[in-house]
């Protein structure tokens, strides 16, 4: 996967409250956001913030993001864990 780079002011980690490096705190929000927005499955989500989708959903629990999950997403997660060999 490619990457890229980007300048945040500390501060924004320090107030999201996120564990982690800033790299791996953004990457862990910006999916949460993505998921929360309905432009990806939780599955997906988890994947780009390289965590597994137990712990993504507790994330999401944890920052009281409602779960909207439908039966496409859990084939969409099915199909990540798959490719995971989760």
């Amino acid at each position: 996967m490619s990457t890229v780079q980007v300048e945040l002011p500390e501060e924004l980690f320090a107030l999201a409250n996120v564990s982690g490096t800033p790299s791996r705190s953004a990457s862990k929000l910006i999916a949460l956001e993505l998921f929360r927005e309905r432009r990806i499955s939780a599955g997906k989500a988890a994947e780009l913030a390289d965590l597994s989708l137990d712990e993504f959903l507790e994330f999401a629990a944890q920052r009281e993001v409602p779960m909207h999950y439908t039966v496409a997403d859990w084939e969409q997660d099915q199909s990540v864990a798959r490719k995971l060999k989760l």
